[in-house]
C-alpha cells in the first residue's frame, strides 16, 4: 500500500524523529510511505473562537496543497470510528488493492479545519484522549506497520 502522513508541524524532540524514522523503514517492505509535514500557525496567548478558526483553516488550506484529486483522505479525529488493529488490517487490505494513494491526515494544536474534514473520506480515532501531534505520528506509523504485519498473516503482538 502506498500512504502518506500529512500534518502539521516539525517534530521537535529526537526520540519522536527516531520512532518516525525506525516506523518508516520497517513499513517500507510494505510499500511507499512519506511524511509530509506543513508548518504550523503561530497561535496567540489566550486566542479568541475566531482566531482558532483562522488558524484551523490557515493550516488546513496548506494541508489540502498536498492532496490529489484521487487520494483517499482519512482524518484522524477524536469523534470517529476507532477500530481495533486487526479492523485497520482489514481496512488496509480494502484499500491496498485500488491504486489510490492513501493520504492519513493529523491537523494541528485546534484540530482539523472543517475544509478537511469534508474533503475526508474516512475518519479514523485511535482514542477519545488527546495526544501530543509528535506522539500521534509515531502511534499511527506503528499502528499501520502493525496493520501491515497482520494483513500479510505476519505474527504481531496481541
Amino acid at each position: 500500500m502506498n500512504g502518506v502522513i500529512l500534518c502539521v508541524g516539525r517534530l521537535k524532540e529526537k526520540w519522536q524523529q527516531e520512532g518516525c524514522a525506525e516506523y518508516l523503514k520497517r513499513l517500507s517492505r510494505y510499500g511507499k510511505y512519506e511524511i509530509i509535514a506543513v508548518d504550523d500557525e503561530r497561535e496567540p496567548d489566550r486566542p479568541s473562537e475566531a482566531q482558532i478558526r483562522q488558524i484551523k483553516d490557515r493550516e488546513g488550506v496548506a494541508l489540502l496543497r498536498h492532496v490529489r484529486p484521487g487520494d483517499r483522505v482519512t482524518a484522524l479525529c477524536i469523534v470517529a470510528d476507532a477500530p481495533d488493529s486487526v479492523a485497520l488490517a482489514r481496512k488496509l487490505a480494502a484499500w491496498s488493492g485500488d491504486g489510490r494513494r492513501n493520504v492519513f491526515v493529523i491537523g494541528g494544536s485546534n484540530g482539523l479545519s472543517d475544509a478537511v474534514l469534508a474533503r475526508a473520506d474516512e475518519k479514523l480515532s485511535f482514542s477519545r484522549l488527546t495526544f501530543p501531534h509528535g506522539l500521534m505520528r509515531v502511534i499511527l506509523l506503528e499502528q499501520l506497520y502493525r496493520a501491515e504485519r497482520i494483513r500479510t498473516g505476519e505474527p504481531y503482538h496481541k
